[in-house]
């Protein structure tokens, strides 16, 4: 039993309706779930099965460019690695199952950005700023625009270095039905195994395992970021 004063348990329905959580009948003057948490679960068990559908086309990309490969996704504007999959290197990536990094230093979290319409992009850059992690790191609002145009243009992100010094990687997004991104998938490497001139090879992989699972999870063409957001209302 919920010892709670009626005023305030009144305050948070009335905060939960506002943001879809509930919803109240009308007539009955009832609440019940609202649509929100449906939308919510649905993102939560499409991040799963896009983990389980992943695995083929990430073991497909270690083997053709021998190097290490991720699954990401964002949550709460950060990039969370769901998967990850190593060659037989001895030198490796430091990187785990688990592990958060900031969305606007990395392959992977520019990949989803660079996806989403700018609103939300704006959005998490507002909640988590653009810390310097390296030299290189972009750290400005227009320099951020700007490499998002970039990757949508070429079809994928590199994180020169951004992240981690030495660390260079090439990421590209997993889309939905409607466009928007589901994950990301990226090769990591240390930079001596992975000058510039060879980043075109890599993202060819990368690239052809990505548009490949978007497909697999529904995407069909090549919607907009803008254009999933009018399409998810």
């Amino acid at each position: 039993m919920v010892r709670l004063h009626k005023s305030t348990v009144h305050r948070l329905l009335m905060i939960l309706e506002n943001h879809r959580m509930v919803e109240r009948d009308p007539q009955t003057g009832r609440y019940h779930l609202g649509l929100k948490l449906f939308e919510l679960g649905t993102i939560a068990i499409g991040s799963f099965n896009v983990r389980e559908r992943s695995r083929r086309y990430l073991e497909r990309v270690v083997f053709e460019v021998d190097e290490t490969v991720h699954l990401c996704v964002l949550d709460g504007g950060e990039v969370l690695y769901l998967e990850k999959i190593e060659p037989s290197r001895s030198v490796r990536m430091a990187s785990r199952i688990g592990r958060r990094i900031p969305a606007h230093c990395s392959g992977v979290g520019k990949a989803m950005l660079a996806s989403l319409p700018e609103r939300a992009v704006d959005d998490i850059l507002l909640r988590h700023g653009l810390p310097r992690l390296t030299s290189r790191t972009i750290t400005t609002p227009a320099e951020m625009r700007l490499e998002l145009e970039a990757i949508r243009t070429r079809g994928y992100s590199i994180d020169n270095e951004e992240t981690e010094e030495g660390v260079r990687c090439v990421a590209a997004a997993v889309l939905d039905h409607v466009g928007r991104p589901l994950a990301a998938m990226s090769v990591s490497a240390p930079a001596f195994r992975l000058p510039v001139e060879k980043i075109s090879v890599v993202a060819a992989s990368i690239c052809r395992a990505a548009q490949e699972l978007s497909r697999e999870c529904g995407h069909r063409g090549n919607t907009r970021p803008e254009q999933s957001e009018a399409a998810s209302g």
